[in-house]
């Protein structure tokens, strides 16, 4: 798609456009010349005291008369027969004014005065065309010239922004999601092309994502898949029962393990295809923290301590999804620590943020950029055998973005490992506006 040919199509065809209605404006003008009178207002004057000179002398003196006053009036005039009116100007436009005829061209004006004898006109001319006519033409001119003008500088930005959303549009078509719409000067491509580039960064976010979520799955199914087939392999030649059982064991552990992957698979992939309707409410965030530092501990000999322990905090959030962001997060730091885990609360009027903090091996700078990715697991610490699949931690970042907060780590001053961090607003925007009021 030839862009620029376009675009000076276009214009040519603004610009031909313009040309006709000039036309037809100065079609117009011609039919309304005779409104102008002012404009032959000396040359009538002219006639008519010529015509008066004549018709007090003979016939016969009319041709010395007509010669006189030309000379006097620096005019060319003549008498002739009205049936010759048309071999004058024969190719002119043609107006009357009462009983005075006008012919006109684009130079000239040739203008026939019918005397009292209807046989003879008295013709002054061809003398140039009146100013006013001749003056508003060029303003016309002036006028679409102008139009022109300011077309071009209107349409030729657009024009050009055009040709890059074309080339980026073919990118796109050829694969290149990361191609966009750069430095447009139109204010009328510029949010067509804004809405583009986030549109293909969304595009290209998804196409990654899917890239990398169908790597991660391949590489997380292969592992369990080839240790249940090598203790299948070695199970049909075990003849000891204790053997039977270590490797029967063992293919169990695999399928629970392909299990629990293929549903973490299945709730990160619902997360990341779309949001799920959030049900905010207020509710004792302090309350939500004693109970999955209760359900943690459980699990886990060592110590679990939770400050501040005010009564009541409320704060606005999505119980369910809440409940699931801080259980991925402690049963990180349970995973990872070595026999302590600290989880702090902290609440302004605007902002409020949780932390959990362990005194494990802590993250890797380098770690910490990707940590929140699907299936990351950098940290030569954080290897398969903790049993973890890199889903949670993703699954409580997304679930962060519905929040509107965000999820980061960093390291721990008090503990010494790793400490995350998830923040949010403590109002959701538009919602219990009453609560504030009361």
């Amino acid at each position: 798609m030839n862009l620029g040919r376009s675009f000076f199509a276009l214009f040519c065809l603004i610009i031909l456009g313009l040309g006709i209605l000039n036309w037809i404006l100065d079609e117009f003008w011609s039919m309304q010349v005779e409104q102008d009178e002012e404009s032959y207002t000396g040359y009538r004057t002219v006639l008519r005291a010529v015509e008066e000179d004549l018709l007090e002398q003979p016939v016969y003196q009319w041709a010395n008369i007509v010669e006189q006053a030309s000379l006097r009036y620096a005019l060319p005039l003549k008498v002739e027969d009205r049936e010759n009116i048309h071999l004058i100007a024969p190719d002119s436009n043609h107006i009357v004014f009462d009983n005075i005829s006008v012919y006109y061209d684009d130079k000239n004006v040739t203008m026939f005065h019918v005397m009292e004898q209807e046989d003879k006109v008295l013709v002054l001319g061809p003398v140039k065309s009146p100013t006013r006519p001749r003056t508003a033409a060029i303003i016309r001119l002036v006028v679409v010239l102008a139009l022109g003008l300011v077309l071009l500088v209107w349409i030729w930005p657009i024009s050009r922004d055009l040709s890059k959303f074309d080339r980026a549009l073919q990118q796109f078509k050829q694969g290149n999601y990361n191609a966009k719409v750069l430095n447009t000067h139109s204010s009328v491509i510029g949010p067509i092309a804004q809405t583009f580039n986030k549109m293909a960064g969304r595009i290209n976010s998804l196409v990654t994502s899917h890239k990398e979520l169908t790597n991660a799955v391949a590489h997380e199914l292969r592992t369990p898949l080839a240790r249940s087939r090598f203790s299948l392999e070695v199970l049909k030649a075990a003849r000891e029962d204790t053997d039977r059982e270590k490797y029967l064991e063992n293919i169990t552990n695999d399928i629970t393990e392909l299990e629990v992957l293929v549903k973490e698979m299945l709730v990160y992939a619902s997360f990341e295809n779309e949001q799920p309707n959030l049900s905010f409410s207020m509710g004792n965030l302090t309350e939500l923290l004693r109970h999955q530092v209760h359900s943690a501990s459980l699990h886990y000999d060592g110590s679990i301590e939770l400050k501040p322990t005010e009564s009541e905090l409320l704060i606005e959030y999505d119980p369910h999804f809440l409940n699931r962001a801080v259980a991925n997060l402690l049963e990180n730091a349970v995973r990872y620590t070595k026999d302590r885990i600290l989880v702090s609360v902290t609440a302004d009027q605007k902002l409020c943020q949780i932390c959990v903090e362990d005194n494990g091996e802590g993250v890797d700078d380098e770690f910490k950029k990707v940590i929140f990715d699907a299936f990351s697991r950098f940290d030569p610490s954080r290897h398969k055998d903790t049993g973890g699949l890199g889903l949670g931690l993703a699954i409580t970042n997304k679930i962060m973005v519905w929040h509107h907060g965000s999820a980061s780590v960093e390291d721990s001053a008090e503990l010494g490992g790793a400490k995350f961090v998830i923040a949010w607003p403590r109002r959701q925007q538009g919602t219990f506006a009453s609560d504030e009021e009361n």
